[in-house]
């Protein structure tokens, strides 16, 4: 079967920036999907997608003009039922041939002797085999197309009038992403006749609209495309070509600029850019010298969002006065598109500068009070209520973390008085930037801006970098908050996110989180994990539900699902996904990695302290690897499932033994090796030595096996029975303390 290259392209008016390189993707994969499904492509074809502000297409090798004809069996009826006693066809069968395409009853012996016998599994039965022949290329390509335009991961559709310009005028709606001018569809030479949102397919397309040297474009085969593109129309159809073009323009550009300068890493812009443009062009521009006095931030966050321009960082990365601009075109003189440019930065700049100014006039207390009038949520409170919240849930903190007898101050001067001094005051000003013009305009540079307002007024500087970062971290992957008074009220302020809205039932659902729960979370565990927080979680959430009050209707089951919620996360954390791998780019943790099961297991108890969770699932790890290791664990599963049996584990079975009652040797040597070695794996596991906890244990096996080997748990005699339930209870408990070893039995 012979096959050529095809070639489909969509031609439109400015798709959406930021949802082009998807658009693109998927409309080249479901082409192709489609198209291999119907058996016109080969497995090894190669679908290359292209991608650009007004087109979207796809290229596709091996394609052929028809597929190759299929076998298709069709199961009539058992022979039973389709032939009476002489062999000849009964009116059922008859019936069922009838309705089948292309089948002749006319001669019902001659259709009798084409139908095949055999066995479906249960009986014997009849069946019609004929040959279905291979979709064409006109019929096949029509399919995928309609299944690609369905398909595509449209933000949202508009809708607009096609001129049917036939015989009866008129207009129609038609609805996509953005109106269609062009359809192209090539194989090999050949056009394909499909028509999609009203268009014919051509050979023919646009290029650039300022710059292609011919107009329309002409393809003269499937394989021209990208080329001809490029050279007569002036456009990088491929989204990977003009990304990485626009790359190397960029650090070519700041290389040019200056010595040590570097373009701002941002593939979000990098890939919103590449999708704004179709023959990049990188020029350096430049703002004037006194803008750099407002915060960088806010300077980097008006050239991104609004302008799309690359700002230029120095070797120690600060902001300097100059960046780069990607132009959609190339002129010869390029100082009218520079100007252009720097005219256009200057007013937006100017606003930062005014909002600062105008900010640092009023101070953040006196902007305190202005919260009361700011809705956090309908059934929640204000932001002054928030604030208030938080500032307890911080206080309790410090004295939890006191109380635990932790140095966590900065030096041995600063005791918990001082660090709880700063948390108030921190938490009192934290929301207050909300309320400032800066963040009103940009609101991402909550709490950068507080830490800018908190150095202006003189405040200390703990409680300005507390203030700028208690968000933090905002994102899987970022920094945790720098010092103690900035750890104390990030975790506050999370968990009064959390517990607030699992106290109203706001939870996540699906991918929907609009409160960033999840994040939250995320945030709660690394701090607790990576800051080394030695506090119970379960003390921390009934802490940080006190201050709600009766705003929260139902706090047991609120508590019950958080908790769950966290424990979820802490999994994710744990086991090598990207919130862990992101976390150990950020704070340089540990990488070891651990099975599902080691992670269950260590997770299955509930563990408070999530400080020492790595620490318990070290342990593990390390337990895992002994010869001991698969028989304890089979025995602890073992032992978990006879006392499920005998009822309620935790409340009818008591962890007592009595020596009286231990009459088998094997019963009586595995006490005896209890008494030893549990004390033992008790001592290190309250000193937190969990490794060597769980292998003091691993010198029970041999008695463990015996006992299983020679010892009848449930005897007749009830008191035999029970004591000899209270020693397995004694052991499961032992070795349960850093993990469910049940769940490492394979």
């Amino acid at each position: 079967m012979t096959t050529q290259n095809l070639l489909v392209e969509l031609f439109v008016e400015e798709l959406p920036p930021k949802a082009l390189k998807q658009l693109g993707e998927a409309f080249a994969s479901t082409l192709a999907a489609s198209l291999r499904t119907q058996g016109l492509s080969a497995a090894d074809s190669v679908v290359t997608a292209y991608a650009s502000p007004r087109r979207l297409a796809a290229h596709i090798t091996h394609v052929a003009a028809k597929a190759a004809d299929q076998p298709l069996r069709h199961k009539l009826m058992p022979v039973s039922v389709g032939l009476d006693a002489s062999g000849s066809a009964t009116p059922a069968l008859l019936k069922k041939l009838q309705a089948l395409v292309g089948v002749d009853v006319s001669d019902p012996a001659t259709t009798v002797a084409r139908l095949q016998r055999a066995t479906d599994g249960k009986t014997e039965a009849l069946f019609w085999d004929s040959l279905v022949s291979g979709a064409t290329l006109d019929v096949g390509l029509q399919a995928a197309l309609d299944e690609a335009i369905a398909k595509l991961p449209i933000p949202k559709v508009m809708t607009y009038q096609l001129h049917q310009g036939c015989e009866l005028p008129g207009w129609s709606s038609v609805q996509f992403v953005r109106p269609a001018h062009g359809l192209v569809a090539l194989h090999g030479e050949t056009v394909v006749p499909v028509r999609v949102l009203g268009l014919q397919a051509g050979r023919s397309t646009h290029g650039h609209r300022f710059e292609a040297a011919c107009d329309p474009i002409e393809f003269a085969s499937a394989d021209d495309y990208a080329i001809d593109l490029r050279e007569e129309g002036s456009v990088i159809a491929s989204f990977e070509e003009r990304r990485s073009d626009i790359l190397r323009q960029l650090h070519a550009a700041a290389e040019k600029a200056g010595s040590g300068l570097r373009p701002i890493e941002d593939d979000a812009l990098l890939d919103e850019v590449t999708a704004l443009v179709e023959r990049p062009n990188v020029l350096v521009c430049q703002f004037e010298q006194e803008f750099l006095d407002v915060p960088q931030e806010c300077l980097i966050l008006t050239m991104k969002a609004n302008q799309k321009y690359f700002p230029l960082l120095d070797a120690a990365g600060k902001l300097t006065n100059r960046f780069l601009v990607v132009s959609n075109i190339c002129p010869q003189d390029a100082s009218a598109v520079v100007g252009g440019n720097e005219r256009v930065v200057r007013p937006r700049l100017a606003d930062a500068k005014f909002f600062f100014d105008q900010d640092r006039k009023k101070t953040l207390e006196s902007r305190v009070a202005g919260l009361a009038k700011v809705v956090y949520h309908n059934k929640l409170g204000t932001q002054g209520q928030r604030s208030e919240r938080v500032q307890q849930i911080a206080h309790t903190i410090v004295n939890q973390l006191r109380q635990a007898q932790i140095p966590y101050t900065a030096d041995a001067k600063d005791h918990f008085d001082a660090l709880d001094s700063k948390v108030q005051q921190a938490a009192r000003l934290a929301k207050t930037d909300l309320l400032t013009d800066m963040v009103g305009e940009f609101p991402e540079l909550q709490g950068v801006m507080g830490g800018y307002y908190a150095r202006h007024e003189g405040l200390r500087d703990g409680v300005a970098i507390a203030i700028e970062d208690h968000y933090k971290p905002r994102f899987a992957g970022d920094d945790l908050p720098r010092n103690h008074t900035g750890t104390v009220l990030a975790l506050a302020d999370k968990l009064e996110t959390l517990i607030g809205m699992f106290g109203i039932g706001n939870l996540p659902t699906g991918d929907k989180d609009p409160f960033a729960l999840r994040r939250h979370a995320l945030g709660v565990i690394r701090i607790l994990v990576e800051k080394k927080l030695p506090l119970s979680l379960d003390e921390l959430l009934h802490a940080a539900m006190a201050p709600f009050g009766s705003l929260i209707a139902d706090p047991a089951n609120s508590m019950q699902l958080l908790q769950q919620f966290i424990y979820e996360r802490l999994k994710g954390y744990f086991d090598g996904s990207q919130d862990r791998a992101q976390a150990a780019g950020a704070e340089a943790i540990a990488t070891t990695t651990y099975s599902s099961n080691q992670i269950q297991a260590v997770l299955e108890n509930k563990p408070q302290d999530l400080s020492r969770i790595e620490d318990r699932l070290l342990a593990v790890k390390y337990f895992a690897e002994l010869s001991e290791a698969s028989a304890l664990a089979a025995a602890n599963k073992r032992i978990g499932n006879i006392l499920k049996k005998a009822g309620d584990a935790q409340q009818l079975v008591d962890a007592h033994v009595s020596e009286m009652l231990l009459v088998e040797e094997a019963e009586k040597n595995l006490y005896a090796a209890m008494q030893q070695v549990v004390p033992q794996a008790d001592a290190h596991f309250n000193a937190g030595r969990y490794t060597e906890s769980l292998q003091a244990l691993a010198a029970l096996r041999v008695p463990v096996d015996a006992f299983f080997d020679d010892v009848m748990v449930n005897a007749e005699q009830m008191d035999l029975r029970l004591n000899r339930q209270g020693l397995l209870k004694m052991l499961h408990q032992a070795m349960n303390r850093v993990a469910d070893l049940s769940l490492l039995a394979i």
